[in-house]
């Protein structure tokens, strides 16, 4: 399982919360690559929802990681 921000663009708009067949419905209905729905078949499946893509991927970068000065713009 592989995420990169291509593919985690794809789960931006999902109905969060979200199951992780839920995810998979949204991400096949979107027309996501393949690989999105691999890597949600991937995950694990205690029945819990998903509150945000950072739950689907830990790594995902947030507006803290970039570094810009907001008031320049």
């Amino acid at each position: 399982m592989y995420w990169t921000l291509e593919l985690a663009s794809y789960l931006e708009d999902a109905p969060w919360p979200a199951t992780k067949d839920e995810l998979i419905d949204y991400s096949i209905r979107s027309g996501a690559p393949m690989e999105v729905v691999e890597n949600l078949q991937a995950l694990e499946d205690d029945g819990q929802p998903y509150e945000n893509i950072e739950e689907v991927w830990p790594d995902y970068p947030t507006k803290e990681d970039f570094m810009f000065n907001e008031d320049e713009y």
